[in-house]
């Protein structure tokens, strides 16, 4: 299994990542004001995010509005909100599994359990990650697109927002830190190593060995009694 300091690094990057997808669904920046042609002297900033779009006058003054109705969004948006709220769902629960089957709790006695567990909180980080990346890339090529179409005035062009920036942030980090939590796995041929190593001595077999070296553990595989000879 990997070490304590691998599983901690993996487990701080995906609650990184877990707060930084939170952020990323709060703040109201997916979309900002494009300065271009007549907007260089605009006296107002306009922010559109998942929930709310708000306006920033020259004064400094903000006034914010929640949407009113979800289906007067853009396709990109509402995929965004769905996709955005369950990875944080995900992050949560691959979040207390991860904690769970850590080398420092008791939660799961059995270390072969353990690193299941650990896995499936990897892989869950993964998915929360690849939910994140989706709409957070979705709305940038919509926002792209939008920018250099000629059919769309300067005044309803738009720029990448600072949330965008902060989603594909959490993504890598949900990603590593799920990657690094998958690598918990036990490596292949343990079970060969630790039968090889542990040879029969005087008339003790090799099944007793192990137990005698495992200080009578329960392990779910077991070693060959030789024939004596």
């Amino acid at each position: 299994m990997a070490s304590m300091g691998l599983q901690v690094l993996g487990i701080a990057l995906s609650v990184i990542g877990w707060l930084a997808s939170i952020l990323c669904c709060a703040l109201p920046m997916w979309r900002e004001t494009a300065f271009i042609g007549n907007n260089i002297v605009t006296a107002q900033i306009i922010w559109e995010g998942l929930w709310m779009n708000c306006v920033v006058q020259s004064t400094g003054q903000m006034q914010c509005k929640v949407y009113d109705s979800m289906l007067a969004l853009p396709q990109d948006l509402q995929a965004a909100r769905a996709m955005v709220v369950v990875a944080i769902v995900l992050a949560v629960l691959g979040t207390l599994l991860a904690v769970a089957s850590g080398k420092c709790t008791n939660c799961v006695e059995d270390d072969t359990a353990k690193a299941k567990v650990m896995i499936l909180s990897g892989v869950i980080f993964i998915v929360a990650g690849i939910l994140i990346l989706i709409p957070i890339s979705w709305s940038a090529n919509t926002i792209i697109r939008d920018f250099y179409n000629p059919l769309v005035t300067d005044s309803q062009k738009r720029d990448l927002g600072s949330s965008l920036y902060v989603g594909w942030a959490a993504s890598a980090l949900l990603l590593l830190g799920g990657g690094i939590l998958c690598c918990t796995c036990p490596p292949p041929g343990r079970e060969a190593i630790l039968c090889q190593t542990l040879a029969p001595r005087e008339g003790v077999t090799m099944g007793a060995s192990v137990a005698q070296c495992l200080g009578g553990r329960r392990w779910r595989w077991s070693c060959p009694t030789p024939v004596p000879v």
